[in-house]
């Protein structure tokens, strides 16, 4: 069943959109699913989820929880939790009186809200930290804290804005996976806002990409991923290798000769997105120069320059990489080639 449903949402600030608003956003959110929203900088994955929570007015549409509609609806009383990637923790109070807050605010009695405190901590793992002082807590126990506090209430809906955004990679890495376990176990949905890519994919069961105010993709992490539905999606996912195209029997005449594509692509102008798995070296092909090349842990970037069209990345295995200056071949994997729809706003 849906439980978060957005109706042709706009938002606007002041007599024209501004460039974070949101224009005319449809989307919903079914119980117990994680949805992660991806954006640049402005793209409105934060107005987004304040239009939610009620903290940003709605110029337009609708916001609708449980099949309500939310307008004149205050935050306190939308059945939300809201996480915010500076924590918002009150220094002022221990790690138990922060958790306890939103329980106490909504009036519920010592006895229980001693008992739900216990065992949110324990889940968040932090058993017994009730009597711990908010400032001796490392980044990631305040972020846990944090989640403590946003789940204490039994919300709906837990919203989450750059969660992670402010701890080191491993830990985040860490973090995230025992997060997508947690929700799991509890049931909940979410409704995440982050501009780290890899979190997403780990966290979500959905990703909404959004580009100035609108959706530009949404899908699994793993259909995002493989069919990137635009070209700004694509470079936003961090693929270079685009280029235009024009399509005829099964390959695709690009600034780098002829690419394989897969035998129903339709034919005419396209664009070409070729992944750097799908750059292979070899004894014949496209001859390029190796520019650069970056230990990735797993693979070895390389950045080419090619005989003709614009530079090319690559991956290949430590052991078979070449030297920078290396003159190489390429071909290209049909695999590892999109076939890109013209890239209007969407």
């Amino acid at each position: 069943m849906t439980l978060l449903q957005l109706e042709g949402v706009s938002v606007r600030f002041g007599e024209r959109a501004a460039a974070d608003a949101l224009d005319r956003v449809d989307l919903a959110v079914a119980e117990h699913e994680t949805v992660c929203v991806l954006g640049p900088s402005g793209s409105g994955k934060s107005t987004l989820l304040r239009a939610v929570a009620g903290l940003q007015p709605v110029s337009a549409g609708r916001v609708l929880l449980g099949g309500a509609d939310q307008a004149g609806v205050p935050v306190h009383r939308r059945g939300v939790g809201l996480m915010f990637q500076d924590h918002q923790l009150f220094p002022h109070r221990d790690v138990g009186g922060n958790v306890a807050f939103g329980l106490r605010m909504r009036g519920a009695g010592r006895t229980s809200y001693e008992a739900r405190v216990a065992e949110l901590l324990d889940l968040v793992g932090l058993p017994g930290a009730q009597g711990r002082p908010v400032a001796s807590l490392s980044g990631g126990e305040q972020q846990r804290v944090a989640l403590a506090r946003a789940l204490a209430p039994s919300p709906r809906l837990l919203m989450l804005d750059e969660p992670l955004g402010q701890l080191d990679r491993g830990l985040r890495e860490r973090l995230v996976v025992e997060l997508r376990d947690l929700f799991s176990r509890l049931g909940t949905t979410v409704l995440a806002v982050t501009h780290d890519q890899g979190e997403a994919f780990a966290l979500a069961d959905r990703v909404v990409v959004m580009r100035d105010g609108r959706i530009a993709q949404t899908g699994t992490p793993l259909e995002v991923w493989q069919r990137p539905a635009c070209e700004f999606v694509a470079r936003f996912l961090g693929f270079e290798n685009v280029v235009p195209a024009v399509v005829s029997a099964g390959t695709a005449g690009t600034p780098w000769g002829k690419v394989p594509v897969p035998p129903e692509t339709a034919q005419g102008e396209r664009r070409l997105l070729i992944r750097p798995a799908g750059v292979l070296l070899g004894p014949d092909g496209l001859r390029c120069e190796v520019v650069s090349r970056t230990f990735r842990g797993t693979h070895v970037a390389l950045l080419l320059r090619p005989e003709a069209g614009p530079q090319l990345e690559a991956e290949c295995t430590l052991a078979g990489a070449p030297a920078v200056g290396e003159r190489v071949a390429v071909t290209f994997a049909p695999a590892e080639v999109v076939v890109l729809p013209a890239d209007r706003r969407p």
